[in-house]
């Protein structure tokens, strides 16, 4: 959820109760530039409780007057689902719903428009909007955030050999280091579990302590080996990919063996056309 995206839409009229709410449902799936919104419009549907016709009547209009922007497709099991972007620019440039600065209040005495200057002994200013003035930016609290980085931190540590484990503290930074640096998580977690499972018969002095292990940068070896498996999968995915895209455009008999996620995929990846499934037999 980006609450910066969600607090300009909120601060802005939308012409409607079901467009106000359907952007503000897409506005809690966006990213803080608006984009990575991926959700059907049967999921919009069963969460705003509107009706089926409303919903793909404001998408479209959205779609239309700019607010929203497609900017890719994710497969899924029902063929696709189309990822939208909310455009920021087109939002603000909308009318604001905030009421207007106007001078309020007697000559004598006149209401501050803005929340007191702090205490007088020190002479700190207070903040320049109250709480829940309409231009206050709520920020969510990063302590689940921080949280959920460190459990990830904890469980790469958890997977070395338990007998050798030593100066968590220490090792925990490694890992903090190498991720900052750009190694994936997971695939940091991969590589722990592999020299686990390779060590695992080894006279234990020749286990390597998790502490001189990781600042060693040991893992490397085993991130080299995951991303050539990785590429190996990719160059497979390929070939099998060209060989169902052959037997497709040849109409060939072997197409009967085509899954419907494969067809799936094939549309994704914009290897085929609908009409070279359709004159092969497999639906779109």
């Amino acid at each position: 959820m980006s609450w910066r995206v969600a607090n300009e839409c909120a601060d802005r009229r939308f012409g409607s109760a079901a467009r106000k709410q359907i952007i503000m449902f897409l506005a809690d799936k966006a990213s803080d530039d608006g984009s990575g919104i991926w959700c059907s419009k049967g999921t919009i549907q069963r969460h705003t409780e509107l009706g089926e016709s409303t919903v793909k009547r404001t998408i479209s209009d959205f779609l239309r007057e700019g607010i929203l922007i497609e900017t890719g497709r994710r497969p899924c099991k029902n063929g696709f689902t189309v990822i939208y972007r909310i455009v920021l620019a087109r939002v603000m440039a909308l009318e604001s719903m905030a009421e207007p600065d106007e001078g309020t209040g007697v000559t004598v005495d006149p209401v501050q428009p803005e929340p007191g200057t702090g205490s007088t002994v020190d002479g700190v200013r207070g903040p320049r909007w109250t709480p829940n003035h309409p231009k206050t930016i709520h920020k969510p609290p990063t302590r689940k955030r921080a949280e959920a980085v460190d459990e990830r931190f904890e469980k790469i540590w958890a997977a070395y050999p338990k007998d050798r484990q030593r100066g968590k503290a220490a090792c925990l930074a490694r890992i903090a280091e190498a991720v900052k640096e750009g190694v994936d998580p997971d695939d940091l977690l991969r590589a722990v579990e592999a020299y686990a499972t390779e060590s695992e018969g080894f006279t234990r002095s020749k286990v390597c302590f998790s502490d001189n292990w990781f600042a060693d940068r040991r893992w490397q070896r085993f991130l080299e080996a995951i991303a050539e498996e990785r590429q190996a999968q990719t160059v497979l995915a390929a070939d099998h990919h060209a060989r169902l895209v052959a037997w497709v455009r040849d109409r060939s008999p072997m197409c009967k063996h085509i899954t419907a996620l494969q067809v799936t995929a094939l549309v994704a990846a914009g290897l085929v056309t609908d009409g070279q499934l359709r004159a092969a037999g497999l639906a779109a």
